[in-house]
């Protein structure tokens, strides 16, 4: 039985007597790369190397080790026909037995990828905001899910996402970490405008996406030159958020085809890219 959605603490404190499988080469194409790792436990296993017959042969090799008590070696698995998988590469894996050492690197070692996920803010804790927080709640980013009303936040109840209830939500785009995203999807259209004009100012946000209509794009642009005076911040606005190919506005339909574009705006964004540019811009003024 796998773990889902598991803090690794609660993990090793329940299952101490495990052993770390990590993907140590990965040459070819292959199901994950040198950073794939999972524990595995007699029954149990929490994380995963990539699945399919790769991770059965190393579930089976790491449980055999458990029950002789003896350290399990190294594998190098070729992914061919002879295993049943055609990926065409080759996995070198490396297991080792859990102790207290082990143990403190690894919660360290999670804590500092889960520090290091880029932040996604979510602005509005109605129907579309909880189903895209719970659509991107599996996903390896920092879900931030955000509104003034304390009744709508408590009864979000997405597992693996942090909460905020706040007076000056804007705020909270001037302070977020470079790099981040910011989903615009309040009861209050004036209180959208606020918060995407101030996400606009930020040229370090990977996303920065609010939900409407034509009628609500074309009024926030009027807007935006009106009262900001700067129209051109426009330009990098999506709206509505989850394209338009699809004609459909449940909530989480919405909140399906905005996760794909807001995670992979984040994954892919480049924070010291835009940094260098910033700072190339700067120079060029200065001169």
């Amino acid at each position: 039985m796998a773990a889902k959605r598991e803090d690794i603490r609660d993990f090793l404190r329940r299952e101490p007597d495990c052993v770390l499988v990590e993907v140590t080469g990965a040459a070819g194409s292959t199901p994950r790369d040198t950073d794939a790792w999972m524990l595995v436990t007699a029954e149990r296993i929490f994380g995963t190397i990539g699945g399919g017959q790769l991770e059965y042969m190393a579930i089976d090799h790491a449980r055999r080790a458990l029950r002789q008590g003896l350290p399990a070696e190294p594998m190098d698995v070729p992914l061919g026909p002879e295993i049943g998988q055609c990926c065409g590469g080759r996995v070198g894996l490396a297991f080792t037995a859990m102790n207290t050492d082990l143990s403190t690197q690894l919660i360290a070692r999670c804590d500092h990828e889960m520090a290091a996920r880029p932040h996604v803010y979510i602005f509005g804790a109605g129907h579309v905001g909880d189903a895209l927080a719970m659509a991107l709640s599996l996903v390896p980013l920092r879900i931030i899910l955000v509104d003034t009303r304390e009744d709508e936040l408590s009864a979000s109840n997405v597992p693996s996402i942090e909460t905020c209830l706040t007076a000056v939500p804007e705020a909270l785009v001037r302070d977020a970490p470079a790099g981040s995203s910011f989903v615009i999807l309040t009861h209050d259209h004036a209180l959208d405008f606020l918060i995407a004009a101030e996400a606009l100012r930020r040229d370090d946000a990977a996303y920065v996406g609010m939900i409407g209509s034509k009628t609500k794009r074309a009024t926030f642009k009027n807007w935006l030159s009106r009262e900001v005076g700067r129209a051109d911040l426009f330009d990098r606005l999506i709206c509505p958020i989850g394209g338009t190919a699809v004609k459909d506005k449940r909530p989480a339909v919405i909140a399906a085809l905005a996760a794909a574009e807001i995670m992979t705006a984040a994954l892919n964004h480049d924070v010291a890219k835009v940094g260098t540019a910033r700072s190339n811009r700067a120079t060029a003024s200065a001169r």
